[in-house]
């Protein structure tokens, strides 16, 4: 995760038991829970390419767990934070105002993961795909840095990890050569076990596999407030909260839990109509593209309607949000949004 700043919802999220047919293929994976401890690195991994396995990482990578939003180049503009054509996985060099010079002398480098041997990926093996996507160990064997979210895809099953791998295999080979990153920090192995969201034992199937899937989408990643230490806030987890600036505008992630100060107005089928339209509730207001909206919308309406079930199950947050409104300071998440006064 990084710490409290536009990187949080940038990074590109990498991604993702695969039914046997086709059109099953872009659906759910199974719903069983898989915890950090069930995961530990294995030292050979192989993913065997099928037609069942590209559908299902295509599903993944360009949907639920938008990995292009980081390895590639957005366009928050006119393409709705999509990648401009002919970057899908040929990595960028983010520099912000976010980023400590300091700790990033070169900025963020989001790495070529595309099949080119000279600056890409062609080269790595399936275990070294697996490691990095799972474990946060790049291909050379370094610790990665937690703007690559691994923490979250410790959730992934082994199928869906082999079909991303498949998948990303297929990708045009872009040669697009990048510098290794320099790091003023040493970098330590933090899963981040408080923002791994709770599952009540009475869960039932679809809100299990809801779990699974805000897992890989990283939802509570955006929609959690951070405090001054950059540590996320578990108690207002969902509850929205953090200040993204960037292309997109300046923006305050929403309360998403079924607070009323949240979205508790809404059922499955706005929820899905809100991700398919890019508008809110009220059809009134645009979402901002920093919301990857436009990678969810290419999900399925059982893989929405799982991800609204979790999400309404999860503890409801007080906190009031709204980008349209103008800021006042909030007391809650301690920066100044819309309707922060009445917090």
């Amino acid at each position: 995760m990084c710490r409290i700043s536009v990187s949080l919802c940038l990074r590109g999220v990498l991604c993702i038991s695969l039914p046997l047919s086709l059109a099953a293929a872009q659906g759910s994976p199974s719903t069983q829970q898989v915890t950090a401890a069930s995961v530990a690195p294995t030292s050979e991994f192989y993913a065997k390419p099928s037609a069942q396995r590209l559908a299902r990482g295509k599903y993944l990578v360009e949907g639920t767990a938008h990995c292009f939003e980081c390895h590639g180049l957005s366009d928050f503009g006119n393409g709705l934070g999509q990648p401009k054509p002919g970057t899908e996985g040929a990595g960028q060099i983010i520099k912000d105002d976010d980023n400590d010079d300091k700790m990033y002398p070169d900025g963020i480098i989001v790495p070529n993961i595309t099949p080119d041997r000279e600056t890409g990926a062609g080269n790595w093996t399936d275990s070294q795909f697996e490691r990095a996507i799972r474990h946060g160990i790049g291909h050379d064997g370094r610790k990665l840095i937690d703007f690559m979210p691994y923490a979250y895809f410790r959730s992934m099953t082994d199928e869906d990890v082999a079909s991303v791998i498949v998948y990303m295999r297929s990708l045009p080979a872009i040669n697009n050569p990048l510098p290794k990153m320099r790091l003023g920090f040493e970098v330590k192995t933090d899963m981040q076990q408080e923002m791994e969201p709770a599952l009540r034992p009475d869960a039932t199937d679809q809100i299990r596999h809801g779990w699974y899937l805000v897992r890989i989408a990283q939802c509570n990643g955006c929609h959690t407030p951070y405090d001054d230490k950059g540590n996320p806030v578990a108690d207002m987890m969902f509850g929205g909260g953090l200040r993204l600036k960037g292309e997109w505008g300046d923006v305050v992630t929403p309360n998403i839990t079924c607070h009323p100060s949240g979205i508790s107005h809404y059922d499955a089928a706005m929820f899905i109509k809100t991700i398919r339209t890019g508008r809110a509730s009220a059809g009134v207001r645009d979402l901002a593209t920093v919301m990857p909206f436009s990678y969810f919308r290419k999900m399925s309406d059982e893989d929405l309607s799982a991800i609204f079930a979790f999400i309404h199950s999860v503890k409801p947050v007080f906190h009031e949000v709204d980008n349209s409104e103008p800021p006042t300071f909030c007391t809650i998440c301690k920066q100044a949004h819309g309707l922060g006064d009445r917090n």
